[in-house]
């Protein structure tokens, strides 16, 4: 399976809407945020479990109370343009990239841990791609994007600056079909990958 990482950090700023901030950032305290770790089963409610079979499981396991992650946010795409993905970039046989997919993920350290420092986040980045890297899945990839996290404010009334992870994976096939079925055994790897890279 190909995996990459890369950052997009933005400079400080006091919260998701301040001026000044040019990259993308997490919002862990968006108002229609569902905590799946309070509440697991409603992963099978969420609109984009209905569009890629297989996300609320992992998704649950994701936000277990063995997992040291988070999620804050997911979408799914049911049809990327070809100009939205290049089939090289996903070991992809010229006949396997008609039909193209893909999702993405907002990962958090859970509980206490957190990353703090870009070097903690690029850690997990690399231990992640390594494990994917090493499975024998064509036609995928995750990209992980190391961002800006604001997880709402603390009982001080600050808006802390923390990092958090999305990622996006992407797979293709000659069928829709097929390309569906390659997305849900990329999201299982990602989701033991993450298990592996904890121990």
């Amino acid at each position: 399976m190909e995996a990459d990482w890369e950052f997009e950090v933005g400079p400080d700023a006091a919260g998701p809407d301040a001026a000044g901030l040019d990259a993308p950032v997490i919002d862990a305290a968006w108002p229609g945020l569902v905590d799946l770790q309070r509440e697991p089963e409603r992963a099978r409610d969420l609109p984009e479990a209905g569009l890629l079979p297989g996300l609320a499981e992992v998704l649950i396991k994701l936000n277990s109370i063995a997992s040291l992650v988070r999620t804050s946010k997911c979408d799914v795409w049911t049809g990327l343009d070809a100009d939205d993905f290049d089939p090289d970039e996903l070991d992809a046989p010229p006949d396997h990239s008609a039909h193209a997919l893909g999702c993405y993920i907002d990962l958090l350290p859970s509980g206490s841990r957190q990353w703090n420092l870009p070097e903690m986040a690029a850690d997990e980045s690399k231990r992640i791609c390594a494990c994917l890297r090493a499975i024998p899945l064509r036609c995928c990839r995750a990209d992980l994007v190391i961002r800006r996290a604001f997880v709402g404010a603390d009982p001080a009334g600050e808006q802390p600056v923390r990092l958090g992870i999305t990622a996006y994976l992407t797979s293709c096939g000659e069928s829709s079909a097929t390309a569906l079925r390659t997305l849900q055994s990329a999201l299982a790897a990602f989701a033991d990958a993450l298990s592996t890279t904890r121990r």
